[in-house]
Parts: C-alpha cells; sequence; structure tokens
C-alpha cells in the first residue's frame, strides 16, 4: 500500500544520517528511514520493487521514511517516472512527489567538512562505519595509511553531494528542515523531538531509544 506521507532524509557520508534513522526506527511512529534505494543499478527496479519498498518503510500509521544522498537520484528519478507512469514535463521534486507522498525533506549537514573527510577515508580504510553502543572497536591498523588527496578528493565529494542536494531543493523552492551533525550529537534525543514535530508526528509518551551507536573517532584521525 501506498504510504499516506512521507519524509527524506538527504546525506553526504558521516553527517549522522543513520544515527537519525535508528533514533526514528525506535519511536515507532515515523516510518523506517533505512536505505531503501540502494540497488546497484536503479533500471531494474519495478513497480513491485517499488510497493515492496513502501511496505518495509511505513509504520501502521501510514509514515514512510528514507535516507539517500544524490549519488544516482537522476536515474531513480527516472526510474519512477517509468513505473509510476507520470507525465513528461514534471520537475524532479514533483517526480519525488509521486513516488513520495506528502514528502517532507530533512537536510544533515556537518559544519567541520575535513573532520568529515577524514572520518569517511577512516571508515574506508578500516572498513568500520558504524560501531554498536558496547562494541569493541576494530583492530585494523591505519596509522600508516593516512592519504592527503584521498581525504582531499573526499572533502569535494561531499561537498559535490551537498550541491546535488541544495539543487533539488531549489527547483520547487523546498525549504528543508537542517540537521548539523556537531549539534546533533550534542543535543541527541531533542533533535529527534524537533524532527517528530517538523513531521507533524505527535511526541506525547513517545520513547527514543539510546544512541544506537557509539563515536568511533580516535587519536589517529585527530593527528
Amino acid at each position: 500500500m501506498k504510504p499516506v506521507r512521507s519524509y527524506t532524509i538527504w546525506f553526504s557520508q558521516r553527517t549522522g544520517s543513520t544515527l537519525l534513522y535508528k533514533a526514528l526506527e525506535s519511536t515507532e511512529v515515523a516510518g523506517i528511514p533505512a536505505e531503501w534505494l540502494t540497488e546497484p543499478d536503479p533500471g531494474t527496479f519495478n513497480i513491485q520493487d517499488i510497493r515492496q519498498m513502501w511496505q518495509n518503510g511505513t509504520t501502521p500509521n501510514g509514515v514512510f521514511g528514507l535516507k539517500i544522498s544524490s549519488v544516482k537520484l537522476d536515474e531513480w528519478l527516472n526510474t519512477f517516472q517509468r513505473e509510476l507512469h507520470l507525465p513528461e514535463g514534471l520537475s524532479r521534486p514533483q517526480i519525488w512527489e509521486e513516488a513520495f507522498p506528502a514528502c517532507k525533506h530533512i537536510f544533515m549537514t556537518r559544519r567541520n567538512k575535513v573532520r568529515l573527510a577524514v572520518s569517511w577515508w577512516r571508515a574506508i580504510v578500516s572498513g568500520e562505519w558504524h560501531r554498536v553502543h558496547g562494541t569493541r572497536p576494530h583492530q585494523e591498523e591505519i596509522a600508516d595509511k593516512y592519504s592527503f588527496d584521498a581525504i582531499n578528493h573526499l572533502l569535494v565529494e561531499c561537498t559535490l553531494r551537498e550541491a546535488g542536494i541544495e539543487a533539488f531543493f531549489a527547483e520547487q523552492r523546498i525549504v528543508p528542515m537542517t540537521i548539523v551533525y556537531e549539534d546533533f550529537i550534542q543535543n541527541y534525543e531533542d533533535t529527534v523531538m524537533k524532527v517528530l514535530s517538523f513531521l507533524n508526528l505527535p511526541t506525547e509518551s513517545v520513547q527514543v531509544a539510546s544512541p544506537f551507536y557509539d563515536p568511533i573517532a580516535d587519536d589517529i584521525a585527530e593527528s
């Protein structure tokens, strides 16, 4: 069944989007905003896949959520236009709205882009993208794997991805809720409640689970 209303978490890497997704999922009223659009080839996605995605990401109150970056965005839009039999001439946000009804938008960013790029590179070379609360850190030795060129490339890449997201917003004058990583991790539960309010969801009696992940920054990343 198609959701009644929906929201999209837009992110570049290492901005806390997975931490937010798990927190919103824990409330049981805000959909299940996972990365549902992870197919290597969006062109193979069909209407049955879309319906399955709606079912998997929707809570009983009819709210659907997902998180996505701007990578392959146009390919996904082409897929939705084809599979939902949408007319030509729609803007990209209009197509998105047809796939995700009454959609609200959350934009996740990080002030310190250098730290973002370092965190991204650390995740790539260590293989540790997230650390579930209470688990031991990976023992991968990465002290000798510093690469200025790689980190600089990721710094540019995150900027381009955010620019792609902002260009999408500008097409339909979308004003998203912006969540800044540095503020989010300092005000975790309060941020989640503000998201629920932004989505016009009730907050009374809603329980937000403790952070699902532990920080993974360390002295090597700092240096």
